[in-house]
């Protein structure tokens, strides 16, 4: 649909949507730049302080996913007022300004309105160096890719509303998916990343495809070396794919080789769709390796999933 509206064309804009990156750039100065995002949806879990915690860790990843550092919030709020109890939303809020505080941001305001339909996420503004910006569409070939969070927090959320996920299930989801890329982002800017971005409702399937067309490349996924949450492939297992993982995949699937000797599973598990989902870094191999273990001993469950193989023109992926 935005293909088919008028291009943005200023020189002060750095970042626009004509790539699906994750924020907007707009150059103020020579050494600043505005970074700009939201996101917003319904609850993955039950409890509305985490709720809270999990939506606004997602809006706030996209700045982080550019190599920005967040500076302002806004909260958008949709709440059924006269079928919820008030103290549901003022968890939600106090949730998500916690990690608007962790982040070292500012809550300045938001909007709310009276919807059948629970909702909740931040509109936030970043600051950058407009020579800093870390975009998709840089993987460079023999780029290795780490990814800082494992995936299969759809399939969870979905045995949730089916009321059939453990309480340790739920439990990983909620630390997964609440932490931070604040100190993931901070690690990458140390190396030449050439590329970045967080892994959210498109997938780690979608996201990569996003990357390898941005930039131009084949990239190439090692099934074996994804990490997942515990629990989220014995309920993919079962059938707890989200609806979203399957229309994921049918939109990706022009542009996608699969190994034919691969599981089923792993496959709906790559296009599931995630929330708050980790960082995928692109760096040169002599890079990599030690952004990887700075990334491990700050705690951060990250690993090595996919390279870059070589340049196409519209963009490739492949699972192997």
């Amino acid at each position: 649909m935005l293909a088919e509206l008028p291009a943005n064309k200023h020189p002060n804009l750095l970042v626009g949507y004509e790539t699906a990156d994750d924020a907007g750039v707009y150059k103020l100065t020579d050494e600043l730049a505005l970074v700009q995002t939201l996101d917003f949806f319904t609850p993955i879990v039950n409890d509305p302080y985490h709720f809270g915690r999990i939506a606004a860790a997602n809006s706030l990843s996209d700045v982080y996913a550019m190599g920005g550092r967040p500076l302002t919030a806004m909260n958008i709020v949709c709440f059924p007022s006269k079928d919820m109890p008030k103290k549901v939303l003022k968890e939600i809020l106090k949730g998500g300004l916690e990690k608007i505080h962790e982040a070292g941001a500012l809550l300045v305001g938001g909007h709310s309105v009276d919807d059948q339909e629970l909702k909740y996420g931040l509109s936030v503004t970043g600051l950058i160096h407009p020579a800093r910006i870390i975009t998709n569409r840089g993987a460079e070939v023999g780029d290795r890719l780490i990814l800082t969070k494992p995936i299969g927090m759809g399939v969870i959320a979905t045995a949730i509303k089916g009321k059939m996920a453990s309480q340790s299930a739920i439990n990983n989801l909620i630390e997964v998916a609440s932490a931070l890329n604040k100190k993931a982002s901070e690690i990458m800017l140390k190396y030449s990343t050439h590329a970045c971005t967080d892994i959210t409702g498109f997938g780690l399937g979608g996201h990569l495809l996003e990357m390898a067309r941005a930039s131009k490349v084949e990239i190439a996924i090692y099934t074996d070396k994804i990490p997942f949450i515990p629990e989220a492939r014995e309920y993919a297992l079962t059938g707890l794919i989200p609806a979203g993982s399957y229309a994921i995949k049918h939109f990706c699937e022009r542009s996608v080789e699969i190994d034919p000797s691969l599981e089923t599973v792993l496959i709906d598990l790559i296009f599931d769709p995630q929330t708050s989902g980790g960082l995928l870094i692109s760096l040169s191999p002599n890079m990599a390796d030690t952004c990887l273990k700075e990334l491990k001993e700050e705690g951060i469950k990250a690993a090595f999933i996919a390279q870059v193989l070589h340049t196409h023109q519209k963009g490739r992926l492949k699972i192997l």
